[in-house]
């Protein structure tokens, strides 16, 4: 080798990723500082639906409203091959809105393509099960009915909730024993559940979410009447919250007035707020079976009640949003102790759960077993009956999909397009009761978990691959890189690998779904922040070439 090839190979070494052209350079490159062109040369040019840029703050996406789209033409093509997607994404430390999608590729009539977001998932009925964990999954129409066991944690009859937290995946219970008392659960694995500790003297840890990097749960009385399952013994009022502070140990937040129930948890405007309304004294008290606020140990603020119960809670666009069990009503929050109702909903008595996909709020009903979509105002439209089921609780986005979970058969199914709900598979076998119940999900390690009544299981569910951050992503500016290799799916979040798909055979994963590529949109929202130096490359970039890209902003 000559001077000249050796001072050549030198300098290809020390070039950035960044700086890479040709062969080795992405196949598309939107810097998103001035408008939304392709600046790899391969002319794949986005269209701009209202997003607004900068020169140094890159892309604006308003939540609502604004994306950008390749047309399917233009679209690389990925095939069964490995890429790279890396993107710099910005979001806000408060957060009025779920954060949204970074970029879809998906056709879900044919369930093929790719998804890649942030998932804040409230009002999954009891539970905010998801809160800044990152996802990116394909898909070729693999898999999606097998059921894995997970095992029963302790003695319990129901899995209220099920939330991911700093990388692990927790639930709450109800024991309805004669001594047995509510737990929280950590998952370790196959069927293995580790005891956090029953916090409440209470049946029943209902809801859960994650605030302020925390842990914190929300205690009811459950007489089990409800599910028509034997009386519980253990009378003990719920009502109370707690922060979980490792092993077996929690403090105390406080009780909430004089319910008996915190029966949902989500996070507003950087606010922990709680639903009260599902049993107990707010027949007695009517003020009291509305929605607190925690300003600090202690201290809760009464938020109001619109004179029927405020049970669980979900957020989208700017509202934070209070489901009842009262008149098939649904209220968005006004502020001070104001509410608007925005129901009811049509041939329904309760609302149970909320979603938000492809954009649109979506709520899990009772009696007539659908899920109905918010088309603004007071408008409901209904996606259609999930089999001969009465009631819809548990809801989820997984992996481009809609899923649902139903009374009284504890079946969960896949919402396949207008009127087509898909049924997965049957969760709860337990003979001779009148109800089965499937009432919790979330999505960690790259599948879908759901928890049951009255076996009190949890199951599993993968559907394509995935993989994702099951620990919280840091507000202000992150860079996230998904890798597809030969064999396996990779995500890395400023530059470090934080999740790795099991081996898997590359030629089932053909990814040509014949749709456009949406940058900031997709199967579950708009994206709600900012976002620049978006890249597609047609190869799996190495660790050091994503290290590289992580450290140029």
């Amino acid at each position: 080798m000559n001077s000249l090839q050796i001072a050549l190979l030198f300098l290809a070494v020390l070039t950035p990723v960044s700086h890479l052209v040709g062969a080795d350079g992405p196949v598309a490159h939107w810097k998103l500082i001035q408008d939304a062109k392709d600046t790899s040369g391969g002319g794949r040019h986005a269209v701009n639906h209202g997003v607004s840029f900068d020169e140094t703050e890159g892309g604006l996406f308003n939540g609502v409203d604004s994306w950008l789209e390749v047309p399917a033409d233009r679209v690389p093509k990925l095939g069964d091959k490995p890429f790279t997607i890396s993107t710099w994404i910005h979001t806000e430390q408060e957060l009025d809105d779920v954060i949204g999608d970074v970029m879809s590729w998906y056709n879900p009539q044919t369930r093929r393509g790719l998804n890649f977001s942030v998932m804040n998932y409230a009002g999954v009925t009891s539970a905010q099960s998801n809160w800044r964990n990152v996802f990116f999954g394909i898909d070729a129409a693999q898999g999606g009915t097998d059921w894995v066991d997970c095992g029963r944690p302790g003695n319990n009859l129901l899995i209220n909730s099920l939330v991911v937290f700093d990388g692990d995946l927790y639930c709450s219970t109800w024991e309805p024993g004669k001594g047995e008392q509510g737990h929280v659960y950590r998952y370790a694995g196959d069927q293995e559940w580790i005891d956090c500790g029953a916090p409440d003297p209470a049946n029943c840890i209902k809801a859960m979410a994650v605030y302020n990097g925390q842990l914190y749960v929300g205690s009811e009385l459950y007489s089990g009447g409800g599910s028509s399952l034997p009386l519980s013994p253990n009378t003990n009022h719920g009502g109370t919250v707690y922060r979980y502070e490792g092993g077996t140990k929690w403090t105390n937040c406080g009780k909430v007035a004089d319910v008996r129930s915190i029966s949902g948890l989500a996070v507003f405007k950087g606010k922990l707020y709680a639903g009260t309304g599902t049993t107990g004294a707010w027949r007695d008290t009517p003020r009291t079976r509305g929605m607190y606020r925690f300003d600090g140990i202690g201290n809760w603020q009464d938020c109001g009640c619109p004179d029927l119960r405020i049970t669980h809670l979900g957020v989208h666009n700017g509202g934070l949003y209070g489901l009842s069990y009262d008149q098939g009503q649904f209220f968005r929050y006004q502020g001070g102790q104001d509410w608007e109702a925005l129901g009811p909903v049509p041939e329904t008595s309760q609302v149970y759960s909320m979603m938000v996909y492809e954009g649109k709020l979506h709520v899990g009903t009772w009696p007539t077993g659908s899920v109905y979509r918010h088309e603004g105002a007071k408008k409901w439209v209904n996606t259609g009956r999930l089999g001969e089921e009465k009631e819809v609780m548990a809801v989820s986005l997984y992996n481009g999909k809609f899923y649902a979970g139903t009374l009284p058969l504890a079946n969960v199914y896949r919402y396949d397009g207008p009127g087509n709900w898909t049924d997965t598979g049957r969760l709860d076998e337990t003979p001779d009761v009148r109800y089965r119940r499937a009432w919790s999900m979330a999505v960690y390690n790259g599948r879908l978990y759901c928890g049951v009544l009255p076996s009190g299981h949890v199951y599993s569910l993968e559907a394509g691959k995935a993989v994702t951050y099951d620990k919280q992503l840091k507000p202000g500016w992150r860079h996230l890189a998904a890798v597809r290799t030969d064999s396996q799916l990779q995500l890395f979040v400023d530059g470090v690998k934080v999740a790795e798909s099991k081996n898997f055979d590359q030629s089932a994963y053909n990814l040509t779904p014949g749709t456009p590529l949406k940058i900031g949109f997709g199967q579950h929202d708009c994206f709600n922040g900012r976002m620049k130096d978006v890249r597609i490359y047609d190869r799996a970039l190495s660790f050091k070439e994503v290290q590289r890209l992580s450290s140029s902003k």
